[in-house]
């Protein structure tokens, strides 16, 4: 309130925003910093071709999740937000064309089942694994950290992060799990018990904070 407009700058986070939100923000004519994460400009560069070429688009996530929301904004009116099969049944008719993509922070495994559903039901559809890479790779360590022997599971992220949320989920199919946000939260008494631990982190967890963990089991190991 009552700031220069020369030293106020508006930021567009990594979840990005819907296009008619962008254009608001842009008509105020106000220094705008886009931070949006390149993998969901993508998702939405591909919403958007597939939209204008008459094709319904799904979109696998959660539909409150802000980068949804911003995804959405591309869609046009046959856009949906789906998570089951039974959601794209709701709208998949006769002679309908559909592309399916994915929030880039969801279970890869749960996309490739979902699109196998809709290719036995849909002849002209586009599948666009969106999943980010980064995501993709979290998902796969937690198997082979258990490989190699790990009996225990550590996930570094923020508590309201999709991605580190859903790294937690999996993890807890598969040995215990402790998830922090940082090396202060470590359960010590309780960690002891396990000889190898392994650790993984969500996508934007910064580095520093995944170094201090592991400088903290270091010197428990000493």
């Amino acid at each position: 309130e009552g700031a220069d407009s020369k030293d106020v700058s508006l930021l567009i986070r990594a979840h990005g925003i819907t296009p008619e939100r962008r254009a608001f923000l842009k008509s105020l004519k106000i220094p705008l910093c886009d931070a949006t994460c390149p993998d969901v400009a993508s998702i939405a560069g591909k919403i958007k071709v597939y939209s204008n070429r008459g094709y319904r688009i799904l979109v696998f996530g959660d539909s409150k999740h802000p980068e949804v929301i911003g995804l959405m904004g591309y869609a046009g009116e046959k856009g949906l937000v789906v998570s089951t099969i039974a959601d794209c049944e709701k709208v998949i008719g006769p002679g309908e064309k559909i592309c399916l993509v994915s929030q880039s922070t969801m279970f890869v495994d749960d996309f490739e089942a979902l699109a196998d559903a809709i290719r036995q039901r849909v002849a002209d559809v586009v599948i666009c694994n969106t999943i980010c890479e980064a995501t993709r790779q979290r998902q796969h360590d937690i198997q082979d950290l258990k490989k190699e022997g790990a009996e225990a599971i550590i996930v570094v992220g923020g508590k309201h992060s999709a991605n580190t949320k859903k790294l937690v989920a999996l993890a807890q199919k598969h040995l215990p799990t402790y998830a922090i946000e940082t090396a202060e939260e470590l359960d010590l008494p309780s960690i002891t018990q396990y000889s190898c631990l392994g650790i993984t982190a969500g996508a934007s967890t910064p580095d520093f904070v995944i170094q201090a963990v592991l400088e903290k089991l270091e010197d428990l190991g000493k």
